[in-house]
């Protein structure tokens, strides 16, 4: 079995939960999913199976979209719903659309954020969420990620309420932190806040329309169809450029050769996926970080042997 299969990931566990429960109900150990989402966040989460898992990290690096809702009021040790009040002020004032829109509007872009304490990034070799679980907290180093578009899914003129809340669409890339994007919006407005709620709804190609439940596939192995539902490795690369290539050059690739840039791909700066006439994905090329106009192989995703093997 090889390829993506997007799984709508339920609430209450962790996104390895997600991979050891499809090891036992798919009965195959190489699975692997494509990025960390918090027990409490539902949505999308493309399952890599078979070699699919050597294109894992395209999907994690590509763009991510999602719902959510932020409550201005209080915030939490978590920044989200799942911990202990930190701050909690009786919201008085109320605010215009306007100006709820304009936040937004600030947020917009590239943006600076610290990641949250109960994270996973790893800091001094440990993460961040095993400090805090002990008490500790630690300097963390703050990066710029990019919000593409920040929607308001509130229709109101007016904002009031003790707690104000409401619901936004946020497009935005790798490494965004959507709870700490909701912590900045109630500093935009002078509160304590933190997001109450989340779903991935887009992770580069995959759709939450595209998704199937844990009880879905579980149905679709008894009915033996499951293989109709899952999506080949390429699906997992369509967003990134593309070279095809003939027979002789295929067979150079397959062995890790050195290719010159093709011209029309020169000014790219990121990965480039070789693939045959086709359309299969042969191996993903990055620029040779010594020699100029040459791209060397990051990940040979089918050679020779691989292919005897199958057979």
């Amino acid at each position: 079995m090889e390829g993506i299969l997007p799984l709508l990931k339920p609430k209450g566990l962790t996104s390895h939960d997600c991979v050891f429960k499809l090891r036992k109900i798919l009965k195959m150990k190489r699975i692997g999913h494509t990025g960390t989402l918090d027990p409490d966040v539902t949505g999308v989460l493309p399952i890599c199976l078979g070699r699919a898992t050597k294109v894992a990290e395209y999907i994690t690096d590509a763009g991510k979209s999602y719902e959510g809702e932020v409550t201005i009021g209080f915030s939490t040790t978590t920044e989200d719903a799942s911990g202990d009040i930190v701050e909690k002020i009786k919201v008085k004032e109320s605010f215009s659309r306007e100006k709820i829109l304009a936040v937004l509007e600030t947020l917009t872009g590239e943006i600076t954020q610290t990641p949250p304490m109960y994270s996973a990034v790893k800091v001094n070799g440990k993460r961040l969420y095993e400090y805090a679980r002990q008490g500790i907290e630690i300097e963390r180093p703050s990066r710029s990620v990019m919000i593409y578009s920040i929607e308001l899914l509130d229709e109101r003129t007016t904002f009031t309420g003790d707690p104000i809340r409401f619901r936004f669409r946020v497009s935005c890339s790798k490494g965004t932190y959507i709870r700490t994007l909701a912590v900045m919006i109630g500093d935009e407005l002078g509160l304590p806040a933190h997001m109450s709620e989340l779903v991935r709804i887009q992770s580069a190609s995959f759709a939450i329309s595209d998704c199937l439940s844990l009880e879905d596939i579980e149905r679709e192995v008894e009915t033996g169809t499951l293989s109709e539902k899952i999506y080949p490795l390429e699906t997992a690369l369509s967003h990134l450029p593309k070279y095809r290539i003939n027979d002789t050059v295929a067979k150079k690739v397959k062995n890790g050769a050195v290719l010159n840039i093709p011209e029309q791909l020169k000014d790219t700066k990121g990965p480039i996926v070789l693939e045959t006439g086709e359309g299969m994905a042969l191996a993903i090329y990055e620029h040779h970080p010594q020699k100029q106009g040459v791209m060397k192989p990051a990940k040979v995703l089918r050679n020779e042997s691989q292919e005897e093997g199958s057979k």
